[in-house]
């Protein structure tokens, strides 16, 4: 077969006559009925003929196309199809280019997006109050930044300004940074160790003592730890459900958000274990919490809603009970001057003045691991048998009546 020459190639373009003409080796070029003109490879494998186009004329050339068509035979030579090679290689720089173009996704956008994702479940106030805060303080420093961006230096300059005037709202906008950059790494959108983590990395840049003055500074009223069962008998005569979700809440020291918005698939009430996602956690950290048997027989004793999935299902658009319920139910009763988290601080008086719980075990009843890195990484135990059996000694402790609750100089041991 005669090798092609340009000016043949460019008589059968003028001509327009409908057809293939070989260059040999398999290359053809194609004037098509439609007159387009371009390149084809003809070739066998598995007995099977398949053609494969190299482009059209004259973006590509009678040289161009030789080389693309010397490529091809190589491959066919090893066995690999030279049309399933170029599936692949497209694909890859198709996904490739959809990655590039998904890193390019602004902090600002993921984290609108995150609470889209997450806030469903939150509270108006509690969602707009949310975006706030990184509106007033992140976003103006990063919002504009791609996620693969954000660095250290980044996240410094957002919380620096703050942190000593602000350092509660400093600590929660660096939170909020750290949960949206490992969404972000979730997704594939960055890669490496989260900047806005606070221990082993920003623990080391910022002031520590500041986070622990503001940690003071968040003062829950609490009712005395002598005065709860007394409390505990007034819930027990009122048959609302959100009575039960009152108990809940002091009989297992958690916080009244994973109370309000507590489902069924979350309690396994024959092992006695209340096991929370991550996203269900302030530390973003899953947490399992061990009942008591008067926590399962209370659980047992409640009908479940039909079409609810929740414990404490509501009327409003989040489906579970109004956020203030128990505060409400807790005016009613004349304890107005009382707060629904402050009953975790009731837990963690008792647990110091009338028990020998380690402190680690009784901080990890209420979700708060203090242990730094180093400690945390050979002692990995969440003390969930320990925890039980604190969680076992507090509901009795609620259950005796409040006459003869005193405890006189006698401890619980662990």
């Amino acid at each position: 077969m005669a090798k092609l020459t340009v000016k043949t190639v460019e008589s059968l373009v003028r001509a327009g006559t409908p057809g293939m003409t070989g260059d040999g080796d398999g290359l053809y070029f194609q004037v098509s009925k439609t007159g387009g003109v371009s390149w084809i490879f003809r070739y066998k494998i598995a007995g099977k003929s398949r053609d494969m186009g190299l482009g059209k004329y004259p973006e590509v050339t009678l040289a161009g196309a030789r080389i693309k068509a010397a490529d091809a035979r190589k491959l066919k030579a090893d066995g690999i199809d030279p049309l399933a090679a170029r599936d692949f290689e497209r694909d890859a720089q198709r996904e490739a280019q959809r990655i590039s173009d998904a890193r390019k996704v602004t902090f600002e956008v993921l984290a609108t997006e995150y609470r889209d994702a997450h806030g469903a479940s939150w509270s108006d106030k509690w969602r707009a109050g949310w975006l706030r805060k990184l509106e007033l303080y992140a976003f103006p420093h990063i919002g504009k930044l791609p996620t693969t961006e954000v660095e250290t230096a980044h996240v410094l300059k957002v919380l620096q300004p703050i942190w000593g005037v602000k350092t509660r709202t400093a600590d929660e906008v660096r939170g909020q940074i750290e949960q949206i950059l490992d969404a972000a790494k979730a997704r594939g959108l960055r890669d490496g160790d989260n900047p806005a983590r606070w221990r082993g990395h920003l623990a080391n840049l910022l002031s520590k003592s500041e986070k622990k003055k503001a940690r003071k500074r968040e003062h829950f009223p609490a009712m005395k730890w002598q005065d709860v069962p007394t409390l505990i008998r007034k819930l027990e005569t009122n048959e609302s459900r959100v009575a039960v979700a009152a108990c809940l809440l002091i009989l297992t020291g958690a916080r009244a958000q994973m109370v309000r918005l507590s489902t069924w698939e979350e309690f396994d009430l024959t092992a006695g274990v209340w096991s929370l996602a991550p996203e269900r956690m302030k530390m973003r950290q899953a947490f399992s919490i061990p009942l008591a048997p008067e926590v399962v027989e209370l659980l047992n004793s409640l009908p479940r809603i039909d079409g609810s999935p929740y414990l404490f299902p509501g009327h409003g658009k989040s489906g579970v009970m109004h956020a203030n319920a128990i505060r409400n139910l807790l005016h009613d009763l004349g304890h107005a001057d009382v707060t629904r988290h402050g009953f975790r601080s009731s837990f963690r008086d008792w647990a110091g003045e009338c028990t020998h719980y380690p402190r680690e075990v009784c901080e990890l009843a209420l979700a708060h691991d203090e242990r730094d890195q180093t400690e945390g990484a050979y002692s990995r135990s969440d003390f969930f048998e320990k925890r039980r059996a604190l969680m076992i000694d507090w509901a009795k402790y609620l259950a005796t009546p409040p006459a003869t609750n005193v405890i006189q100089g006698k401890f619980i041991h662990a």
